[in-house]
Protein backbone atom coordinates (compact mmCIF):
# COMPACT_ATOMS: atom_id res chain seq x y z
CA UNK A 1 0.00 0.00 0.00
CA UNK A 2 1.37 3.32 -1.06
CA UNK A 3 2.20 5.58 1.86
CA UNK A 4 0.79 9.09 1.56
CA UNK A 5 3.35 11.77 2.31
CA UNK A 6 2.07 14.81 4.15
CA UNK A 7 3.81 18.16 3.73
CA UNK A 8 3.48 20.78 6.36
CA UNK A 9 2.65 24.23 4.95
CA UNK A 10 5.51 26.72 4.90
CA UNK A 11 4.88 30.08 6.49
CA UNK A 12 6.54 33.05 4.83
CA UNK A 13 6.75 36.30 6.75
CA UNK A 14 6.92 39.49 4.71
CA UNK A 15 8.40 42.38 6.64
CA UNK A 16 9.51 45.83 5.54
CA UNK A 17 13.25 46.07 5.13
CA UNK A 18 15.19 48.40 7.35
CA UNK A 19 18.65 49.91 7.49
CA UNK A 20 20.87 49.76 4.42
CA UNK A 21 18.81 46.83 3.05
CA UNK A 22 15.91 49.24 2.50
CA UNK A 23 17.97 51.04 -0.14
CA UNK A 24 17.90 47.91 -2.35
CA UNK A 25 21.29 48.68 -3.81
CA UNK A 26 21.51 45.07 -4.99
CA UNK A 27 19.01 46.03 -7.70
CA UNK A 28 21.73 48.00 -9.45
CA UNK A 29 23.76 44.81 -9.87
CA UNK A 30 20.70 42.82 -10.94
CA UNK A 31 19.90 45.43 -13.59
CA UNK A 32 23.54 46.09 -14.51
CA UNK A 33 22.88 45.41 -18.20
CA UNK A 34 20.21 48.11 -18.18
CA UNK A 35 22.69 50.51 -16.54
CA UNK A 36 25.23 49.85 -19.31
CA UNK A 37 22.55 50.29 -21.97
CA UNK A 38 21.39 53.61 -20.48
CA UNK A 39 24.99 54.85 -20.28
CA UNK A 40 25.52 54.01 -23.96
CA UNK A 41 22.22 55.63 -24.91
CA UNK A 42 23.02 58.83 -22.97
CA UNK A 43 26.39 59.11 -24.72
CA UNK A 44 24.85 58.65 -28.18
CA UNK A 45 21.97 61.07 -27.52
CA UNK A 46 24.26 63.77 -26.08
CA UNK A 47 26.13 64.30 -29.34
CA UNK A 48 23.43 63.25 -31.79
CA UNK A 49 23.10 65.62 -34.76
CA UNK A 50 26.01 67.75 -33.58
CA UNK A 51 28.60 69.01 -36.02
CA UNK A 52 31.60 68.56 -33.74
CA UNK A 53 30.35 65.53 -31.79
CA UNK A 54 32.55 64.41 -28.89
CA UNK A 55 34.90 67.35 -29.54
CA UNK A 56 32.58 69.39 -27.32
CA UNK A 57 33.97 67.43 -24.37
CA UNK A 58 37.31 69.14 -25.09
CA UNK A 59 36.14 72.53 -26.36
CA UNK A 60 34.19 73.48 -23.22
CA UNK A 61 36.97 73.02 -20.60
CA UNK A 62 39.62 74.27 -23.03
CA UNK A 63 37.81 77.55 -23.75
CA UNK A 64 37.05 78.01 -20.05
CA UNK A 65 40.74 77.51 -19.27
CA UNK A 66 41.71 80.16 -21.83
CA UNK A 67 39.28 82.68 -20.31
CA UNK A 68 40.47 81.89 -16.78
CA UNK A 69 44.08 82.26 -17.91
CA UNK A 70 43.40 85.79 -19.18
CA UNK A 71 41.34 86.95 -16.18
CA UNK A 72 42.99 85.25 -13.22
CA UNK A 73 46.56 84.83 -14.47
CA UNK A 74 47.23 87.84 -16.70
CA UNK A 75 44.94 90.33 -14.97
CA UNK A 76 44.40 89.23 -11.36
CA UNK A 77 47.77 87.46 -10.99
CA UNK A 78 46.46 84.81 -8.59
CA UNK A 79 49.13 82.52 -7.07
CA UNK A 80 49.44 79.03 -8.54
CA UNK A 81 52.13 77.47 -6.33
CA UNK A 82 54.69 77.77 -9.14
CA UNK A 83 52.60 75.71 -11.58
CA UNK A 84 51.81 77.04 -15.09
CA UNK A 85 48.32 78.48 -14.87
CA UNK A 86 46.86 76.57 -17.87
CA UNK A 87 47.74 73.26 -16.18
CA UNK A 88 46.70 74.59 -12.77
CA UNK A 89 43.21 75.57 -13.90
CA UNK A 90 42.61 72.75 -16.38
CA UNK A 91 43.36 70.13 -13.72
CA UNK A 92 40.51 71.59 -11.65
CA UNK A 93 38.19 71.90 -14.64
CA UNK A 94 38.31 68.14 -15.23
CA UNK A 95 36.44 67.10 -12.04
CA UNK A 96 34.32 70.25 -12.21
CA UNK A 97 33.20 69.37 -15.72
CA UNK A 98 32.31 65.86 -14.57
CA UNK A 99 30.32 67.33 -11.69
CA UNK A 100 28.34 69.85 -13.75
CA UNK A 101 27.63 67.35 -16.53
CA UNK A 102 26.29 64.92 -13.95
CA UNK A 103 24.03 67.57 -12.42
CA UNK A 104 22.68 68.75 -15.77
CA UNK A 105 21.98 65.26 -17.09
CA UNK A 106 21.01 63.37 -13.94
CA UNK A 107 18.70 66.03 -12.53
CA UNK A 108 16.53 65.66 -15.66
CA UNK A 109 16.97 61.91 -16.03
CA UNK A 110 13.61 61.04 -14.45
CA UNK A 111 11.47 63.63 -16.22
CA UNK A 112 13.11 62.97 -19.60
CA UNK A 113 12.38 59.24 -19.26
CA UNK A 114 8.82 59.57 -17.96
CA UNK A 115 7.51 57.10 -20.57
CA UNK A 116 9.68 54.34 -19.14
CA UNK A 117 8.78 55.16 -15.55
CA UNK A 118 5.02 55.08 -16.13
CA UNK A 119 4.96 51.90 -18.26
CA UNK A 120 7.48 49.37 -16.93
CA UNK A 121 9.15 48.49 -13.67
CA UNK A 122 12.86 48.89 -13.12
CA UNK A 123 14.89 50.45 -10.31
CA UNK A 124 14.52 54.19 -10.86
CA UNK A 125 17.98 54.60 -9.39
CA UNK A 126 19.34 53.29 -12.70
CA UNK A 127 18.56 56.58 -14.47
CA UNK A 128 20.59 59.07 -12.37
CA UNK A 129 23.41 56.54 -11.87
CA UNK A 130 23.71 56.00 -15.64
CA UNK A 131 23.68 59.75 -16.29
CA UNK A 132 26.51 60.32 -13.81
CA UNK A 133 28.66 57.45 -15.10
CA UNK A 134 28.15 58.55 -18.72
CA UNK A 135 30.07 61.72 -17.85
CA UNK A 136 33.22 59.61 -17.38
CA UNK A 137 33.52 59.37 -21.16
CA UNK A 138 33.76 63.16 -21.48
CA UNK A 139 36.21 63.17 -18.58
CA UNK A 140 38.47 60.65 -20.33
CA UNK A 141 38.41 62.62 -23.59
CA UNK A 142 39.19 65.92 -21.84
CA UNK A 143 41.98 64.26 -19.85
CA UNK A 144 43.95 63.79 -23.07
CA UNK A 145 44.31 67.59 -23.34
CA UNK A 146 45.83 67.72 -19.85
CA UNK A 147 48.46 65.19 -20.91
CA UNK A 148 49.23 67.39 -23.93
CA UNK A 149 49.55 70.48 -21.71
CA UNK A 150 51.98 68.68 -19.43
CA UNK A 151 54.13 67.70 -22.41
CA UNK A 152 54.03 71.28 -23.75
CA UNK A 153 55.08 72.84 -20.43
CA UNK A 154 57.47 69.93 -19.67
CA UNK A 155 55.68 69.34 -16.39
CA UNK A 156 56.16 65.98 -14.66
CA UNK A 157 53.10 64.62 -12.81
CA UNK A 158 53.31 63.94 -9.09
CA UNK A 159 54.60 60.52 -7.98
CA UNK A 160 51.35 59.61 -6.21
CA UNK A 161 49.11 60.02 -9.25
CA UNK A 162 48.75 56.28 -9.90
CA UNK A 163 47.11 55.39 -6.60
CA UNK A 164 45.54 58.67 -5.52
CA UNK A 165 43.87 59.87 -8.74
CA UNK A 166 41.38 56.94 -8.92
CA UNK A 167 40.38 57.63 -5.31
CA UNK A 168 39.72 61.31 -5.96
CA UNK A 169 37.86 60.41 -9.15
CA UNK A 170 35.67 58.12 -7.04
CA UNK A 171 35.12 61.00 -4.61
CA UNK A 172 34.03 63.22 -7.52
CA UNK A 173 31.53 60.57 -8.64
CA UNK A 174 30.19 60.14 -5.09
CA UNK A 175 29.71 63.90 -4.73
CA UNK A 176 28.06 64.26 -8.14
CA UNK A 177 25.76 61.28 -7.59
CA UNK A 178 24.72 62.45 -4.13
CA UNK A 179 23.70 65.91 -5.33
CA UNK A 180 22.12 64.45 -8.49
CA UNK A 181 19.90 62.10 -6.47
CA UNK A 182 18.51 65.02 -4.49
CA UNK A 183 17.93 67.19 -7.55
CA UNK A 184 16.43 64.45 -9.74
CA UNK A 185 13.93 63.42 -7.05
CA UNK A 186 12.97 67.04 -6.31
CA UNK A 187 12.64 67.79 -10.03
CA UNK A 188 9.85 65.22 -10.39
CA UNK A 189 7.60 67.28 -8.11
CA UNK A 190 9.01 70.76 -8.50
CA UNK A 191 10.25 71.72 -11.96
CA UNK A 192 11.91 74.79 -10.47
CA UNK A 193 15.09 72.73 -10.45
CA UNK A 194 15.44 73.30 -14.21
CA UNK A 195 15.52 77.07 -13.64
CA UNK A 196 17.60 77.01 -10.45
CA UNK A 197 20.28 74.63 -11.70
CA UNK A 198 22.22 77.19 -13.84
CA UNK A 199 22.37 79.55 -10.86
CA UNK A 200 23.38 76.73 -8.50
CA UNK A 201 26.26 75.59 -10.71
CA UNK A 202 27.45 79.16 -11.32
CA UNK A 203 27.40 80.01 -7.61
CA UNK A 204 29.08 76.69 -6.76
CA UNK A 205 31.86 77.44 -9.24
CA UNK A 206 32.73 80.68 -7.45
CA UNK A 207 33.02 78.98 -4.04
CA UNK A 208 35.14 76.13 -5.42
CA UNK A 209 38.90 76.65 -5.99
CA UNK A 210 38.77 76.02 -9.73
CA UNK A 211 40.15 79.32 -11.03
CA UNK A 212 42.19 80.09 -7.92
CA UNK A 213 44.15 78.27 -5.23
CA UNK A 214 42.56 77.32 -1.92
CA UNK A 215 45.66 78.75 -0.24
CA UNK A 216 44.31 82.29 -0.68
CA UNK A 217 41.53 81.41 1.80
CA UNK A 218 42.41 82.49 5.34
CA UNK A 219 43.61 79.68 7.62
CA UNK A 220 40.76 80.21 10.07
CA UNK A 221 38.23 79.66 7.29
CA UNK A 222 39.82 76.54 5.79
CA UNK A 223 37.68 74.01 7.68
CA UNK A 224 34.50 75.98 6.95
CA UNK A 225 35.56 76.24 3.32
CA UNK A 226 36.01 72.46 3.18
CA UNK A 227 32.30 72.00 3.92
CA UNK A 228 32.02 72.44 0.17
CA UNK A 229 32.69 68.84 -0.95
CA UNK A 230 33.89 69.96 -4.38
CA UNK A 231 36.68 71.92 -2.69
CA UNK A 232 38.10 68.63 -1.45
CA UNK A 233 37.68 67.05 -4.89
CA UNK A 234 39.46 69.88 -6.72
CA UNK A 235 42.27 70.16 -4.18
CA UNK A 236 42.65 66.39 -4.28
CA UNK A 237 43.00 66.38 -8.05
CA UNK A 238 45.66 69.09 -7.91
CA UNK A 239 47.57 67.22 -5.23
CA UNK A 240 47.33 63.91 -7.10
CA UNK A 241 48.32 65.27 -10.51
CA UNK A 242 50.47 68.30 -9.74
CA UNK A 243 51.71 67.76 -6.19
CA UNK A 244 50.14 71.08 -5.17
CA UNK A 245 48.71 71.57 -1.70
CA UNK A 246 49.11 69.59 1.50
CA UNK A 247 47.55 66.33 0.38
CA UNK A 248 45.14 64.47 2.67
CA UNK A 249 44.58 66.67 5.71
CA UNK A 250 41.74 67.56 8.07
CA UNK A 251 40.06 69.80 5.48
CA UNK A 252 40.02 66.96 2.94
CA UNK A 253 38.46 64.52 5.39
CA UNK A 254 35.75 67.05 6.16
CA UNK A 255 34.94 67.23 2.43
CA UNK A 256 34.96 63.42 2.20
CA UNK A 257 32.56 63.19 5.14
CA UNK A 258 30.20 65.75 3.58
CA UNK A 259 30.28 63.88 0.24
CA UNK A 260 29.37 60.57 1.89
CA UNK A 261 26.64 62.27 3.92
CA UNK A 262 25.15 63.86 0.80
CA UNK A 263 25.22 60.49 -1.00
CA UNK A 264 23.51 58.49 1.73
CA UNK A 265 20.93 61.17 2.46
CA UNK A 266 20.27 61.43 -1.28
CA UNK A 267 19.78 57.65 -1.53
CA UNK A 268 17.33 57.68 1.37
CA UNK A 269 15.36 60.63 -0.01
CA UNK A 270 15.31 59.14 -3.51
CA UNK A 271 14.02 55.78 -2.24
CA UNK A 272 11.34 57.44 -0.13
CA UNK A 273 10.11 59.47 -3.11
CA UNK A 274 10.46 56.64 -5.63
CA UNK A 275 7.00 55.21 -4.93
CA UNK A 276 5.38 58.48 -6.06
CA UNK A 277 7.39 59.04 -9.24
CA UNK A 278 4.96 57.29 -11.62
CA UNK A 279 1.95 59.19 -10.24
CA UNK A 280 3.62 62.59 -10.05
CA UNK A 281 5.71 62.71 -13.18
Amino acid sequence: MTEILRHEPTTIYIKPSSGLAALNLRDLWTYRELVFFMIWRDIKVRYKQTLLGAAWAVIQPLMTMIIFNFLFNNVAKVPTDGIPYPIFSYTALLPWGLFTTALNQASRSLTSNHNMITKIYFPRLVLPVASVLAGLVDFAIAFVILIGLMFYYKFTPAWNVLWSLPLFLLLAIITALGVALWLSAINVKYRDVNYALPFITQFWLFITPVAYSARIISEKWQLAYSLNPMAGVVNGFRWALLGAGNGPDAALWVSVGISILVLFSGLIYFRNMERTFADTI
